[in-house]
């Protein structure tokens, strides 16, 4: 591997540990070192949610207010470099503790499209793809198979490339 390859997969990988701990410190702000303004976050078929950044950052207010803890942890990232584009796709296991101590897990695979900016690498277009649920109340998460039946039916997958 190239020097430039190397920091640049180290550059990608900060970018997504910064995310995983904007997300568990509620720092909503701290998103916009994370993606590119134009950024598509899609979180369907996790959550009911698919929008730009700034809409992100305003649903994410509301929907994580009822989580008085979280623990995104990332691993196992594939990375796939071309020029200023990349590809990733990467393993998270997320504990939530509810306000009212329930405690719940997901496993989930996010899918990046990423671009290096003037700023660094940023996350352009991100899908999370449902994996595994661990004691999560019914109608608390979307269901996947309904998501991916929809996509399927529209001849694609929301994931792009990765």
């Amino acid at each position: 591997m190239l020097l430039t390859e190397i920091s640049d997969r180290m550059e990608i990988e900060q970018v997504m540990i910064d995310y995983c701990h904007a997300i568990d410190d509620f720092d909503w702000e701290a998103l916009d070192y994370v993606f590119t303004p134009d950024a598509i976050i899609d979180y369907t078929e996790m959550a009911p949610f698919r929008g730009n950044l700034s809409e992100a950052k305003a649903w994410l207010a509301v929907a994580m207010a009822g989580v008085a803890h979280s623990q995104h942890n990332i691993s196992t990232s594939q990375v796939r470099i071309n020029g200023d584009s990349a590809w990733a796709r990467t393993i998270c296991t997320n504990p939530m503790v509810s306000n009212d101590g329930h405690l719940m897990i997901v496993g989930l695979w996010y899918r990046d499209q990423l671009r290096r900016t003037d700023a660094g690498w940023r996350i352009v277009h991100r899908y999370e793809e449902s994996s595994w649920r661990f004691n999560v109340p019914d109608g608390v998460l979307s269901d996947p198979a309904e998501i991916r039946a929809v996509w399927a039916a529209a001849g694609g997958h929301p994931a792009g490339p990765c």
